[in-house]
């Protein structure tokens, strides 16, 4: 089993949302490591920090769980999407996605600031200064430390 930590603007897709559909597919990704990890090393059961990006205060809103491997993110062919990709076809898929199911929504935000405070998260790649991608692995330590220290 492996752990990571995925984002998403609340105002765009927020962990109530996750709550409310119970699984999603988690497309838009749009960077080619964030893929790579989705594509290459994601497995059904891993554990998720679902993470609220762009939003203030940033920080992790609750957990999912992958319950689909990836496979080819359908948006990057549709022109109306957003997503739209005209270098991507169903015969040669780019970009892919894979689907998460709800564990558990926090009662309160664990805030980007709070995080930074642990010296026992001081490696996670979250809080490394320029680290933006969108789906990164999690250490098991850090992953724990958080479910079982900071978490309610």
């Amino acid at each position: 089993m492996r752990y990571w930590l995925m984002k998403s603007e609340p105002n765009v897709y927020s962990i109530d949302d996750l709550e409310r559909d119970n699984v999603t597919h988690w497309e838009g990704v749009r960077n080619y490591q964030a893929r790579n990890f989705m594509r290459d090393d994601m497995s059904v059961g891993d554990q998720v920090l679902f993470y609220h990006s762009n939003a203030k205060p940033p920080g992790i809103a609750g957990f999912a769980t992958v319950s689909k491997t990836a496979y080819p993110d359908f948006f990057a062919w549709d022109p109306a999407s957003k997503y739209f990709d005209s270098k991507s076809s169903p015969e040669k898929p780019i970009w892919m996605m894979v689907e998460v199911k709800f564990i558990k929504k926090l009662s309160s935000l664990i805030s980007l600031d709070s995080l930074k405070t642990y010296p026992e998260l001081a490696e996670m790649m979250v809080l490394r200064k320029g680290s933006r991608l969108s789906v990164q692995p999690v250490e098991k330590k850090h992953f724990d430390f958080i479910k079982t220290t900071l978490s309610t």
